[in-house]
């Protein structure tokens, strides 16, 4: 009867918590449907430039299974390949047939180099192929998976500890009293949220400093920009997951609440950051990416880690990740107005 009488109570706390019982039914689910559509989608369809391929041999190529499009010189498809807009450009020199890839997702290399497969076979029963001289603008032929998916792996794991680390000791403190004394003094809301911040915002940027140096240095993550540029990225990323997880923190009454948001706010996040191709999925889905702050960051540190840009290609995507502390920082103000109003 005892032990009966301790599931009761147990079956009794669970159902008083409706977040609780909502979210364990519900956050599998949601996660499991966003991997039914990653994985269930389409197959990658390769963008091809075409330059100046000569008229009889272009009439034996099989042109189908890939976007096309027609250049008149390698300049303007060079221009397009750096732009991202197609994924490898074919061209013959002296006769010799000649690719150049984007290279810097080797999924997308892979798919580009079985369509020109596929697409030199006639020449190949007409015996006019010679040997295909590969190139490619970013990486090489010897680029792994991992160097390709380091940098978007690295930048979730910053945002997902400092989410959760930023979201449990606020909340710890409001539950141990000490943010009620603070609301109690002359302190204004925006001096609290800046303490806190600047707080908690000194460790986790020593946290985020370890984690990118650990990556590069010691596990030989591909690093071809400068790593001052990967430091100013996680720092900011690291901002935006400390600015939203003290936000968050107030709708939590415990620790089991705060970490309820993990599957609902961080997870789906990996899902549209690039780690997936976006172009195989749904396009009713795939608009959701630019509004997390892991897509941006994560374009931006490939962009560095991967491509070897600089300052001027990444500072769109710092700036987006500067509104989203910035917005999440607001929405911290607006919040302590539940416990205190000034």
């Amino acid at each position: 009867m005892r032990i009966l009488a301790l599931v009761i109570r147990i079956l009794r706390q669970f159902i008083r918590d409706k977040r609780t019982m909502g979210l364990m039914i519900f956050a599998p689910i949601l996660v499991l449907t966003l991997m039914h559509l990653v994985f269930n989608g389409g197959s990658y369809v390769p963008k091809v430039g075409l330059v100046n391929i000569p008229e009889p041999i272009n009439n034996h190529l099989y042109l189908e299974n890939a976007k096309l499009t027609d250049y008149d010189d390698e300049t303007l498809a060079k221009a397009a390949l750096t732009k991202k807009e197609i994924d490898g450009y074919i061209l013959f020199e002296h006769q010799a047939p000649s690719i150049v890839l984007e290279g810097s997702d080797p999924s997308v290399n892979q798919a580009t180099m079985q369509w020109v497969q596929e697409a030199f076979k006639p020449l190949v029963k007409n015996g006019v192929q010679q040997e295909l001289n590969i190139e490619f603008l970013h990486g090489s032929v010897d680029m792994g998976q991992f160097d390709y998916f380091g940098p978007v792996l690295l930048g979730f794991f910053i945002f997902f500890f400092v989410f959760l680390i930023a979201g449990v000791s606020f909340l710890r403190e409001r539950t141990t009293g000490t943010l009620e004394r603070l609301l109690s003094s002359p302190l204004r809301r925006w001096e609290i949220v800046a303490g806190y911040i600047l707080g908690f915002g000194i460790f986790t940027m020593l946290q985020a400093t370890i984690i990118a140096a650990y990556a590069i240095f010691v596990l030989n993550m591909l690093m071809e920009g400068a790593f001052g540029y990967v430091l100013l990225i996680t720092l900011l990323l690291a901002l935006c997951a400390l600015t939203l997880g003290i936000f968050l923190s107030s709708f939590a009454n415990n620790e089991l609440q705060m970490q309820q948001f993990i599957p609902i706010i961080v997870i789906p996040q990996v899902f549209f950051s690039g780690l997936f191709n976006l172009e195989t999925i749904s396009e009713w889905l795939s608009w959701i990416g630019p509004f997390t702050p892991l897509y941006y960051a994560a374009n931006a540190l490939r962009d560095i880690m991967v491509r070897g840009y600089g300052w001027s290609e990444i500072y769109p995507d710092l700036l987006v990740l500067t509104c989203f502390s910035l917005l999440f920082l607001t929405l911290n103000i607006f919040a302590l107005k539940k416990y205190r109003k000034i």
